[in-house]
């Protein structure tokens, strides 16, 4: 089976910059018989797991169909194949013409009304300014595009989620079914507060974020921050001045630098304990 460094398809937030450090907190955990990726986005945490612990069973969340993005890899790389012919002739990394953009525009539309299916937030990443993503034709139509479509075609892969189980449910669920097993570890990786969450299936507002932390109580886990969240500082706050539990306490933390553009950046988090 492959090792994915990071995820085979684009999508904002995945671990790749994590990965070391996650593998090394891994070995704390290798009589785990079970790990629950609550939020599992790209799956690249769900994968990992089962790369280093090929018999532990690995629940991957599938909440925005990153499992039906992969199975349409071919049809996304002819797309971009005709991307590629479409502006031979646009500057690089350029705003491309009106009638460059009309005609891929009338490509991603036949392409829908053909097959049905269209990676929005993968053809994004060829057409749209950086970190930008659209999530419809409607939203594409209203995009600037550029001529920085992907040189290379995307692998086909059936390797990265071999072996483990996929399901699409409310996190909440997902937990109480899993909740009672001894020795489970969950993966809990929200949507970041603060941040841009535009490419995620569902709205997070901050006493969503505040719920999460409930799965924390009296379980072994994994949770994932950044310091643009304030969810530590916020827990911090709540234990010392309202004598609440802090989720935080006993955990181990490792921060990793993040950037965004030249000019902007933050810090991941990573926090994990085990029960």
């Amino acid at each position: 089976m492959k090792q994915f460094s990071q995820a085979p398809l684009p999508f904002q937030g995945q671990k790749r910059r994590f990965l070391p450090e996650f593998k090394i907190a891994l070995k704390e955990f290798k009589n785990a018989p079970m790990f629950v990726d609550l939020f599992g986005g790209s799956g690249l945490l769900a994968h990992t797991v089962k790369q280093m612990y090929p018999g532990a069973d690995v629940i991957y969340n599938d909440f925005d169909d990153y499992h039906v993005r992969i199975e349409n890899i071919q049809r996304t790389n002819a797309l971009l194949a005709e991307f590629r012919i479409i502006l031979i002739n646009e500057p690089v990394d350029k705003v491309i013409s009106k009638e460059a953009k009309q005609s891929i525009l009338k490509a991603i539309e036949r392409e829908e009304k053909t097959t049905g299916y269209v990676d929005y937030i993968t053809i994004s990443s060829s057409l749209l300014f950086s970190m930008n993503y659209a999530m419809s034709f409607e939203e594409m139509k209203k995009q600037g595009m550029y001529n920085c479509v992907r040189k290379s075609d995307y692998e086909p892969t059936n390797d990265y989620l071999q072996g483990v189980q996929v399901v699409k449910m409310d996190y909440r669920e997902l937990f109480d079914r899993w909740k009672h097993i001894t020795g489970v570890v969950f993966l809990v990786d929200p949507p970041y507060l603060s941040t841009d969450v535009s490419t995620y299936s569902n709205y997070w507002k901050l006493a969503n974020y505040l719920d999460v932390l409930s799965v924390l109580k009296g379980t072994s886990y994994f949770y994932f921050t950044s310091n643009k969240s304030s969810i530590i500082e916020l827990t911090d706050w709540i234990e010392k001045n309202l004598g609440a539990v802090n989720p935080f306490n006993g955990a181990t933390k490792k921060e990793v630098a993040a950037r965004m553009n030249h000019n902007a950046g933050y810090t991941d988090i990573m926090l994990w304990k085990r029960v």
